[in-house]
């Protein structure tokens, strides 16, 4: 084999096996490891002349496959008996890093006038006035408080949701912590929980009924909708599970409840299968179900939203305006917030889009609506803050208030939860899927 060609195949396998290894353990080993968010540079491992590869037979490809990595790339590694050890621990040659904040969740605490955003980056949740605005040419708007640290068990968390009636604060971690904290109304730095609950993998999105102090959760896969006791704690189980093929949940994400009605929504981005039986995965598009308060096992809708007109693309929280009924959906890859009626169903376009330049919306995964005070609140994952806009707003409207975390202009890298990589060598580029 020629030199470059042993080159360039060393190149693949090592970026191949960098790609598996973030695959297999998350970047949130990585961040124990580092302390922050951090991708290196991949560089080429000195080609000693020690090894060389040959294809591999079928017979050996399944062998191999319970051995070692190297099956994954269709090869599998012949050493000369005078190989030496390489030292691949050399430091990075440069950093891709974004340390500002990126916002997936908003709640407000309305008795005490203040906003909470779930910042996925730093791993924190940021307390301030619901009043703050960041005007042009101002610096980035300073938190109150902020919860952050290990003893908090706030890591890659979805979603925070504020007690209205306590002003406890609740947060899901989605990755690999599996647990509901929460945390008084006062917690600031890095305090402990005063509760947890650990729940099922995958935990999304929350909503509490103070009526009947039930906490609702979504769940992706296998997707299902679980209902706690609201200070359920520990290993408490669910009330009841909404779960089974009938309720065609498929990868669910948002969740909103509007108690007036006895509705429950969630929405679905359409990734299906049954992981009992091998190849029954399909794609579907995205979808929001729509069942009774109290659905419990195998319930199918009530009724579907679904199609292309309703523009819907990879959305995240939902909301509820209790006088109307009306829904409002975070919109990630439609850069939007678009709404629909309490009562509609099939393929139709949303009642209200908010999109646009003006709007300041980038890849808006939070939402919620403050009746008190008819405002929507919108947090952005592509520029740090956090936007305001009138509850009636509609089309590329101007946000009444902005609380922005980083610098004018700013456009986060986005790595919410960074699963994988590869180098592309013709364009020189890293791509990083997240």
């Amino acid at each position: 084999m020629s030199t470059n060609k042993r080159r360039n195949r060393g190149r693949g396998i090592l970026v191949g096996v960098a790609a598996v290894a973030v695959g297999l353990f998350g970047l949130s080993g990585l961040l124990r490891w580092r302390g922050s968010a951090q991708l290196v540079s991949i560089e080429e491992i000195p080609d000693t002349g020690d090894a060389c590869y040959r294809p591999v037979s079928a017979e050996s490809k399944l062998k191999a496959a319970s051995e070692n990595l190297f099956s994954t790339f269709e090869e599998i590694p012949v050493y000369a008996q005078d190989a030496r050890p390489l030292d691949i621990t050399r430091p990075p040659v440069r950093d891709i890093l974004d340390t500002a904040p990126i916002y997936s969740s908003v709640g407000l605490d309305l008795e005490h006038n203040e906003v909470m955003l779930q910042d996925a980056n730093t791993w924190s949740i940021k307390v301030f006035s619901r009043l703050d605005n960041a005007k042009p040419g101002a610096p980035p708007t300073e938190p109150r408080r902020v919860i952050v640290g290990p003893k908090t068990d706030v890591q890659f968390n979805s979603c925070v949701w504020v007690d209205p009636a306590s002003g406890d604060i609740y947060s899901v971690e989605n990755d690999i912590g599996d647990v509901i904290v929460v945390f008084d109304h006062d917690a600031t730095g890095d305090i402990e929980p005063k509760r947890k609950l650990k729940v099922t993998h995958r935990a999304f999105a929350m909503a509490i009924d103070e009526s009947t102090k039930e906490l609702f959760l979504s769940v992706q896969y296998p997707p299902q909708v679980a209902v706690y006791s609201k200070t359920a704690s520990g290993n408490d189980k669910p009330i009841r599970l909404l779960i089974g093929d009938k309720t065609k949940l498929s990868d669910s994400h948002g969740l909103a409840i509007d108690t007036k009605n006895k509705l429950l929504f969630i929405n679905n981005w359409g990734n299906i299968s049954d992981y009992r039986v091998p190849g029954s995965g399909r794609f579907e598009p995205p979808s929001i179900t729509v069942y009774p308060l109290d659905a419990d096992g195998d319930t199918p809708p009530l009724r579907v939203i679904q199609g292309p007109k309703t523009q819907m693309d990879w959305p995240g929280a939902m909301s509820i305006d209790p006088a109307t009924g009306d829904l409002y959906v975070a919109n990630d890859m439609g850069q939007s917030i678009i709404v629909f009626h309490s009562k509609d169903q099939g393929d139709l376009t949303p009642a209200k889009v908010i999109k646009g330049l003006k709007t300041h919306i980038s890849y808006p995964t939070g939402v919620f609506v403050d009746a008190k005070n008819q405002e929507l609140w919108v947090t952005n994952l592509g520029n740090s803050s956090a936007t305001v806009y009138p509850l009636n707003a509609s089309g590329d409207v101007a946000p009444l208030r902005i609380i922005r975390s980083a610098e004018e202009g700013k456009v986060s890298l986005r790595f919410g939860k960074t699963q994988a990589l590869v180098y592309d060598p013709i364009r020189e580029q890293i791509l990083v899927p997240n």
